[in-house]
């Protein structure tokens, strides 16, 4: 796997430059976001970037990606348990959580679980999540990280699915895959890309 041998800091970096600068856009739930930090993550961890008291949209804009590195190594990486999981896991995991919280271990957990490795979808790393995915990584060690960016991809278009204003993270303007879709993809062998037909059926019924 080429994501293995990197290290937490290095996939952090990577995250920043995926996520891009400060955007503010009335579609995204999670509003102002800067390096794929937003407002309510730093609220919900009392980071004051700009010291001024308030935790407010200037913060957002302050955060330098230096530290949204370190922002999403501390809570995103180290205190969510993802050191735990199998290497393959680790990249792909990290990178989900970003964006999509406890969401990203609920994937893996429904994966695991439909493999014949039962664990339950609390969306917590605890000792019977990280069990089940040893146990999964030893019965199919090639298969466990694709298989994982396959269900991360199918949860971002059941999401768009269900929620018409997220769909323009699925389907870019032109009707080719979204960031959701090809972020999700650079997780995924390349012989499990969806082509662009595929991708086009199954977004076939959004208006």
């Amino acid at each position: 796997m080429g994501h293995a041998m990197k290290s937490v800091q290095d996939l952090a970096a990577e995250i920043v430059a995926r996520e891009g600068g400060f955007v503010n856009d009335p579609d995204d739930p999670g509003g102002a976001t800067n390096h794929g930090v937003t407002l309510g993550t730093l609220r919900r961890l009392g980071i004051d970037i700009n010291r001024d008291t308030r935790i407010d949209v200037a913060d957002v804009r302050a955060l330098t990606r230096a530290q949204a590195v370190d922002i999403y190594v501390e809570h995103y990486f180290t205190r969510t348990g993802i050191g735990a999981l199998p290497q393959v896991l680790q990249a792909s995991v990290f990178d989900m959580y970003v964006n999509a919280g406890g969401n990203a271990v609920k994937v893996l957990q429904r994966l695991l679980a439909d493999m014949g490795y039962p664990c339950d979808p609390d969306g917590q790393i605890g000792p019977q999540t990280i069990r089940a995915a040893q146990m999964a990584f030893d019965a199919a060690p090639s298969h466990l990280a694709d298989a994982y960016g396959i269900a991360r991809r199918n949860y971002y278009y059941a999401l768009a699915d269900a929620r018409p204003a997220s769909r323009k993270f699925a389907r870019r303007r032109d009707g080719g895959k979204g960031g959701w879709i090809t972020r999700a993809e650079e997780f995924i062998a390349p012989r499990y890309h969806l082509s662009e037909a595929q991708h086009q059926a199954r977004v076939a019924a959004w208006a």
